[in-house]
């Protein structure tokens, strides 16, 4: 007697299964990531950005709301606790004019952000443009504002401070805030934006190579448009890495110069000037110097650590 047979055909799974059985990640292919993206994973991984953002975080919020750290006025002082050493009630002490120095700290972070943020923004702006302009048309004008950028680079920063400071800003009188940080931030910049430009124009040199330029060019786009529509985007990361490392270094050129007498002065309270401040007390009462020292090392240390990281996650080259 013959077996029955058995049908070879199974049952085909409906789309609907076949669609529900596929991973997620089938179904959603992850887009591609840029430049940009690719940094910013890279920089979360990174302990050396955490802790460099951080810090820098709470120097933001200490510059722009120091009455959450302090409630007293920084400019008030009595000469009875003049050069007393630090306690429970003065943490950080006392400066000569009996001013609480813990106070003065939290304030000065406020000044000397201000002309460190504002000096990298003019200098980086200036440099910018000029790079692009020069390392995208070439020629005899690239040559001039190269020239003319030896020029300002040539200068010795410290002499040329100097030279620029006193002659916009003689030590008479008491100083106008506005005014003198004004010519600081200035100062600073002037003697900045050459390194800047150099940058910029190195990367615009390179990428007025590259096939998007050409290809703009050759659909009719205005010089001005190729330079800060196509070109400028792709020419961002060096410069933003020099400018990250260059703004602590500018907080220190304004304590440099500060301590030197050119730079801020009393009233302004900042990190420079609280050092000045304590340059003829140095031995006898050191805390006068190591506190508001050590607010500005900690700063500039945090912008070169924030600045290394950044070079490391955007450099191709760590990958």
């Amino acid at each position: 007697m013959p077996e029955p047979t058995v049908s070879a055909t199974t049952a085909q799974p409906t789309d609907s299964e076949r669609t529900a059985a596929e991973p997620a990640s089938a179904a959603r292919p992850e887009k591609p990531r840029g430049l940009w993206g690719d940094a910013w994973q890279d920089l979360r991984r990174r302990p050396m950005f955490l802790v460099a953002s951080a810090i820098i975080l709470l120097l933001l919020v200490m510059a722009a709301f120091p009455q959450l750290f302090t409630s007293l006025d920084p400019t008030r002082g009595s000469l009875s606790h003049a050069r007393e050493l630090p306690s429970a009630e003065a943490w950080f002490g006392y400066d000569t004019q009996g001013r609480d120095i813990y106070a003065r700290a939290i304030y000065g972070a406020r000044a000397s952000i201000i002309v460190g943020v504002l000096a990298t923004v003019v200098t980086v702006l200036i440099g910018s443009i000029f790079g692009l302009v020069g390392g995208y048309l070439g020629g005899w004008l690239d040559n001039l504002l190269s020239r003319f950028a030896e020029i300002f680079l040539g200068l010795p920063f410290v002499l040329g401070a100097i030279v620029i400071l006193t002659t916009l800003n003689p030590a008479t009188g008491i100083p106008d805030p506005v005014r003198i940080i004004t010519l600081v931030i200035l100062s600073i910049s002037a003697l900045s934006w050459p390194i800047a430009m150099r940058i910029m124009r190195s990367a615009a040199i390179s990428a007025r190579e590259q096939d998007y330029v050409k290809a703009a060019r050759a659909l009719g786009a205005s010089p001005a448009r190729i330079i800060f529509r196509h070109m400028l985007p792709n020419c961002l990361a060096p410069v933003l890495v020099y400018a990250t490392i260059a703004l602590g270094g500018f907080i220190g050129a304004e304590a440099t110069l500060s301590f030197l007498g050119l730079g801020l002065r009393s009233p302004v309270v900042s990190w420079g000037v609280m050092i000045a401040d304590s340059r003829d007390y140095i031995s006898v009462a050191p805390h006068l110097l190591m506190f508001p020292a050590g607010f500005l090392v900690v700063t500039v240390l945090a912008f070169v650590m924030l600045g290394d990281a950044v070079r490391d996650a955007l450099d191709p080259k760590q990958k």
